[in-house]
């Protein structure tokens, strides 16, 4: 076996470039595969500054070598020849009568060694150096940087020829600098009292807004450590309600088997939203203690300014973000790969995103009238996936009963109307005999958790249409689903075919979408507000009512009655508007119409996990 010889035999061909590579022909109308295909690997690639001498570049810069030495070998001789004349002049006068008497008594031997002395050494040529390709001194690239007067003559010991030469330079450059001052001091002597008021006075302003922003930086330093210190108080302050949030569970459920408690803990509001009532609620998707609240009102004729909120558990003393609108706010929704950005709806019919990371109070993308905005109140908004050019994409739902695609492009918003809401049999008589089709006002709608296109939209007729986004002038199905207004729809996030809906008309339904007719219909004796899927089991759900109650149910264990029926709000002429399941921790949040968001836990009945 050692023997046996392996024979290997080593090409010129790359063993990683690619063989199957086909191109289009034109003239074939057909892919071709391309039979030639570089084979050169390149491993290491070094530009150098090295001329080859047989080169074009290389004879020029050999010739202009040449031609520079040959001139400095000219004026050199030159040079030495005149200066031996003049020498020969004068000493001819002063030695022709010396030599005529050694002449008489010296030899020819004698003559011939003083004429050898006397001739001068044969001139050296200087070698001229090559220019230096790496000197980036250039008088473009460098700032002003005169050289010291003092040391001008320093670095050669013998006197520097250039001396006079620089030192009439700096005469030059000194009469320059003395003539401008002479000029600066004119004009300043020409220029009014007055502007030179004017320029202590902004001098002043420019010191004042220094000032400001220095406290400004140090107002940002301190506040990150001033945020982590509230929390700590306010930890300190409410210990008992984060001892109960945190191990609190309610022993009475093992004695009552279809029934649960809700146990109050920390109840979030704010002064500026006192006469506000709370319009929306979300959980952001990532820092689950967050959550944002949206700030409006549902009466008609007390339509002021809005407020967006955002909330921590960690400290509901005071809100963590604070952003106030012109309208009031209707709707909003956190962005689950971007949890910076909220999409909110405003009464006013305008939509816009806010981001959180921005250190400014306006929002960073607003519609217009121009952009296609809603000419009703905008009461949901929801994001969706990204559009095929990766833009950002969400949709809203308005009483106008257009229900509008936003994408984000380019930093503006542009809308497409995906459907419009019309009802069936509803057509007035319009002047000149027109037929015109009444519009339906969408109050509310959701997207399948699964299916991309597929959604359900309610509406203040009671009904709720299945849509689809391919087809924008007919509906999939339409369910005659309430009496009055529907005020919330929602898909179950286990079971793909089941949605729930709640209504003015005291109802609260469940559907199977394939099905005309409501599987379970329950009846909580006054107006529902809003109704929430758990995010832990596919059979519990809980609802809001307008009589300050909160109701609890499971399917799984009473398909009947609720398992928890209990008042959260106890004063008169105050009524709960919305209810949100936490994502992680066993919480619910209920916002009502005096502003005041309450939270509360879950006992363990209510919050069994399915088999």
């Amino acid at each position: 076996e050692l023997k046996e010889e392996f024979t290997r035999i080593l090409t010129a061909n790359n063993p990683h470039a690619p063989q199957n590579i086909v191109r289009y022909s034109f003239k074939e109308r057909a892919y071709k595969p391309i039979s030639y295909v570089d084979q050169m690997a390149v491993h290491l690639t070094l530009n150098g500054n090295m001329i080859l001498k047989d080169s074009d570049e290389g004879r020029r810069q050999s010739i202009r070598l040449n031609t520079a030495a040959e001139k400095a070998l000219v004026e050199t001789s030159a040079k030495t020849s005149e200066e031996a004349e003049i020498k020969d002049k004068e000493s001819t006068g002063d030695t022709q009568v010396a030599g005529e008497e050694e002449a008489e008594g010296s030899g020819p031997a004698e003559v011939a060694e003083a004429a050898e002395a006397e001739e001068p050494p044969p001139p050296r040529v200087r070698e001229q150096k090559l220019a230096n390709q790496f000197n980036f001194i250039e008088r473009a690239s460098r700032t002003l940087n005169n050289p010291m007067r003092e040391r001008a003559c320093q670095s050669e010991p013998t006197p520097c020829k250039n001396f006079s030469a620089s030192a009439n330079q700096w005469e030059i450059y000194d009469a320059y600098v003395e003539e401008l001052q002479k000029m600066e001091r004119s004009k300043e002597k020409e220029r009014p009292k007055a502007q030179i008021a004017k320029r202590e006075e902004e001098k002043k302003k420019g010191s004042k807004l220094i000032s400001l922003e220095s406290q400004s930086d140090d107002i940002t330093k301190i506040s990150k450590t001033a945020k982590i210190m509230e929390r700590m108080v306010n930890q300190n302050t409410f210990d008992d309600i984060a001892q109960d949030f945190k191990y609190f569970e309610d022993a009475s459920d093992e004695y009552r088997d279809q029934q649960g408690t809700l146990l109050p803990l920390w109840k979030f509001q704010y002064d500026k939203t006192k006469r506000l009532a709370v319009t929306a609620i979300s959980w952001n998707p990532k820092y689950k203690d967050l959550f944002a609240v949206g700030y409006g009102s549902y009466d008609f004729m007390k339509q002021g300014q809005g407020m967006l909120l955002l909330f921590s558990m960690k400290n509901p003393s005071f809100p963590e973000y604070v952003f106030s609108s012109e309208s009031g706010i209707m709707c909003l929704d956190f962005h689950n790969n971007y949890p910076y950005l909220v999409v909110v709806g405003f009464y006013d019919g305008n939509v816009a995103i806010y981001n959180l990371k921005k250190a400014t109070s306006q929002p960073s993308y607003n519609s217009s009238a121009k952009s296609g905005k809603h000419t009703e109140p905008v009461w949901q908004v929801k994001w969706q996936k990204d559009d095929m050019d990766n833009n950002l994409n969400f949709f809203s739902v308005s009483s106008d009963g257009r229900i509008v695609s936003w994408t984000l492009i380019k930093n503006e918003l542009v809308h497409t109307d995906v459907i419009k809401l019309s009802v069936e049999g509803t057509t007035m008589q319009g002047t000149e005999g027109l037929q015109l089709q009444m519009l339906g006002c969408g109050t509310s709608f959701d997207f399948h958790k699964k299916i991309d296109y597929l959604f359900l939209v309610g509406t203040e007729e009671g009904k709720i249409y299945k849509c689809s986004k391919c087809y924008s002038s007919q509906f999939l199905d339409v369910f005659e689903a309430h009496h009055m207004a529907v005020d919330s729809v929602s898909w179950n996030p286990y079971h793909l075919k089941v949605f729930i809906s709640c209504s003015s008309d005291w109802t609260v339904k469940i559907w199977d979408h394939t099905i005309k007719t409501p599987m379970f219909i329950y009846d909580l004796n006054s107006a529902v507000g809003d109704v929430a899927w758990s995010p832990y089991s596919s059979t519990v759900f809980a609802a809001v009512t307008t009589d300050g109650k909160a109701h609890v149910f499971d399917l799984s264990i009473n398909k009947y009655e609720a398992l928890c029926t209990q008042l959260v709000v106890a004063k008169k002429k105050n009524k709960i508007t919305h209810i949100q399941f936490n994502p992680v921790y066993p919480i619910v949040i209920i916002g009502d119409e005096r502003g005041h968001i309450t939270s509360l836990k879950l006992s363990p009945n209510l919050r069994r996990m399915p088999k």
